[in-house]
């Protein structure tokens, strides 16, 4: 296995203990920090070609806060502030290799509410549809989150991604009102996406689809 087939892309939350962001605000968070990187890698842009050609997009969600976080920020990276949530990407880097100030934050467990349920209907295209029938912690959930975003980014042509764009990149998460309309919306040509399987569900699982009018019936059907 060469070494660019085990690169990931690290995210970091901040989680201050007296004011958690709402879990929305933060898949949403992510998913746009995703997006950021992807529309304009600016000097990374080596990194994240060598991450994105072997097709396999791994995120791993890390959380700070207090000097934790200001280490982080002080790492070459980008941070998105998105309603009550500050998530920062950094470039790729080996699985293996990880800075220090980012190696030594907690990955698992990483648990996010929301006060009230998400305004419905979402803000606007594109929505990540969240999977009802799994239990993903809000770490796992967001990089699930940014899989999804990735996915619609890569199946949307060049006036599509700047029309997204002259909307700030922005995106809407939400639960699926229900299975069989998750399940219809994976059978609908929409970008799906199915997880390797590293932690906490079962490989193969579809946790996210990604909707949006110029997305419908753009990959291949399940």
């Amino acid at each position: 296995m060469n070494e660019t087939e085990l690169m990931v892309l690290p995210l970091v939350v901040r989680i201050e203990r007296a004011a958690p962001p709402e879990r929305t605000d933060a898949l949403e968070a992510a998913a746009m920090a995703v997006l950021s990187l992807l529309d304009d890698p600016g000097e990374w842009a080596a990194e994240l070609h060598a991450w994105q050609s072997t097709g396999k997009i791994r995120k791993v969600v890390r959380r700070a806060r207090g000097a934790e976080w200001r280490r982080a920020a002080a790492l070459p990276g980008r941070t998105v502030e998105h309603r009550t949530a500050q998530v920062r990407v950094h470039p790729p880097v080996p699985l293996d290799a990880w800075p220090k100030d980012l190696a030594r934050l907690q990955v698992g467990g990483t648990e996010l509410s929301d006060a009230a349920e998400p305004g419905d209907p979402p803000a606007g295209p594109p929505v990540l549809w969240e999977n009802p029938a799994l239990t993903m912690s809000a770490g796992k959930a967001m990089a699930q989150a940014g899989h999804a975003a990735q996915l619609a980014w890569w199946a949307s042509d060049e006036a599509e991604r700047a029309a997204w764009r002259a909307d700030g990149l922005a995106v809407s998460v939400r639960a699926a009102p229900g299975r069989d309309d998750f399940d219809a919306k994976v059978a609908a040509g929409l970008p799906v996406v199915r997880d390797a399987g590293f932690t906490e569900i079962e490989p193969g699982s579809c946790t996210f689809v990604a909707e949006a009018p110029w997305l419908l019936g753009r990959v291949a059907r399940s």
